[in-house]
C-alpha cells in the first residue's frame, strides 16, 4: 500500500482511522450539563464504569456530529481514564468519526461481491458528484461519503447505507437519485429496516437513546416493513424443488425426538447416586447429551464447574488451565521420600 498513514486512501483499506482529530469548528455547539447527566446514565448500566466508553462515544457524536476534543475530554473525565486511552478507542472505530460529518453519512460496500456487481462504479459516480473522497464532506454539508469494508448484505449486492440503514441492490444510477434527494433534504425510505433519520440521530440511538420522540414513532419504526427476498431465495427453491437439509449426525429420527419445550429423556435428571449436586449432574447429562459441537459448547457455559472437563469425573482438570489441587495437610509424619532415579554425581557433573 503506497497511501501515508493517515490519508483517505490508508483509512480505506486498512479500515482504521490514524488522522489526528480535527479541532471543533467556531460554530460547533457545546457539551452541556445535559449530555454529561446522559452520559452517567449511561455509566449506571454497566459494572464496570469504563464498559460505558462505546455509547458515550455515540452520545457525544448525537450532538456534535463528530468525536470532537471535547468529547474526548467529557468521555475521560466521566471515566477516570486519560484522554489518550479514549482516543486509542476513538481512532480504532471507525463509526466513530474523526471530523464534522455531514447530516447524513452515506456508506457504499466496495468489498469483493459488491465490488465486481458494481460498487466501485457507485463510489466513483458519487464522489465525482459530490465533488468528495473517501472519509470527506460536501461543501454543503449535506453528506459524508465512505467506503465501507462489507456491509454484511452480500446477497443484496450491491449494497449502500444511509446512516447505518439499507438501501438494497443499487446501481449507478439510483445511488446517485438517493444521494440527490438526501441533498435536497428529502429521506427516502430504506429497502428494509426503519425510517432514515440522520447522522446524529442514529447516534444517539446507538447511545441507547431513544431517537424517534416518543412511543408510538419508535414502534413505527421497529415494525417497519422491508423485501427480505433474496435471503428467502434459497428456502424458496428448495420448497419448489421438495429439497431439505439432511440431518444432524446423532439425532433421533423426527417421530422419536421430544415434543418441543419438554426435557430429553433421562438426561437432565439427577439420580443421586453420583456425590454430586443435582444441578452438577444434571449439568453433566446436559454435555453428554448434546449432539454437536455447538450444543456441547453451549452447555458447557452454563455447567457449575466451568473449567473442568465437563461430563468428566471431578478432579480431572483441563492440563494447565487449572490450579494444581492443594497440599494434603501434615499428618505429623512424613511420607518416605522416593530416591531421585538419577542421583548428582560426587564429582559434580551430571
Amino acid at each position: 500500500m503506497s497511501a501515508l498513514p493517515g490519508s483517505a486512501e490508508g483509512t480505506a483499506v486498512t479500515g482504521l482511522d490514524s488522522s489526528p482529530v480535527e479541532p471543533a469548528a467556531a460554530d460547533l455547539p457545546p457539551l452541556t450539563e445535559q449530555v454529561r447527566l446522559e452520559a452517567r446514565e449511561i455509566i449506571a448500566r454497566y459494572p464496570q464504569p469504563r464498559s460505558a466508553l462505546l455509547p458515550m462515544l455515540h452520545l457525544v457524536q448525537s450532538h456534535q456530529g463528530y468525536v470532537s476534543p471535547e468529547g474526548v475530554a467529557l468521555c475521560a473525565e466521566e471515566l477516570g481514564l486519560t484522554k489518550a486511552e479514549v482516543g486509542a478507542v476513538a481512532t480504532f472505530y471507525t463509526m466513530y468519526k474523526r471530523r464534522p460529518t455531514g447530516r447524513h453519512l452515506v456508506s457504499v460496500c466496495t468489498n469483493t461481491l459488491c465490488s465486481v456487481l458494481g460498487g466501485q462504479r457507485i463510489f466513483d459516480a458519487l464522489s465525482a458528484d459530490l465533488g468528495v473522497h473517501h472519509d470527506e464532506t460536501a461543501a454543503d454539508g449535506s453528506v459524508t461519503l465512505e467506503h465501507a469494508e462489507c456491509l454484511a448484505a452480500c446477497d443484496y449486492a450491491p449494497v449502500v447505507t444511509v446512516d447505518y440503514e439499507f438501501y438494497d441492490q443499487q446501481d449507478v444510477e439510483s445511488a446517485r437519485a438517493l444521494v440527490a434527494a438526501l441533498r435536497r433534504g428529502e429521506k427516502p425510505h430504506p429497502t428494509r429496516g426503519a425510517p432514515l433519520t440522520d447522522f446524529r440521530g442514529i447516534s444517539r440511538q446507538l447511545a441507547g437513546f431513544d431517537q424517534y420522540g416518543g412511543a408510538d414513532a419508535r414502534a413505527a419504526a421497529i415494525d417497519a416493513e422491508g423485501s427480505i427476498g433474496p435471503t428467502l431465495a434459497g428456502l424458496r427453491l428448495a420448497a419448489e424443488r421438495g429439497e431439505s437439509a439432511p440431518p444432524l449426525p446423532g439425532r433421533p429420527p423426527a417421530e422419536d425426538a421430544e415434543p418441543a419445550g419438554t426435557e430429553p429423556r433421562e438426561t437432565t435428571r439427577p439420580s443421586g447416586r453420583t456425590g454430586e449436586t443435582p444441578e452438577e449432574e444434571a449439568a453433566d447429562a446436559r454435555v453428554a447429551s448434546a449432539d454437536t459441537p455447538a450444543e456441547r459448547a453451549g452447555a458447557a457455559q452454563t455447567h457449575p464447574d466451568k473449567g473442568a472437563e465437563y461430563g468428566q469425573p471431578r478432579g480431572r482438570q483441563r492440563a494447565g488451565t487449572e490450579n494444581p489441587p492443594a497440599a494434603e495437610p501434615a499428618t505429623g509424619t512424613s511420607p518416605p521420600v522416593s530416591p531421585s532415579p538419577n542421583p548428582p554425581r560426587a564429582d559434580g557433573k551430571a
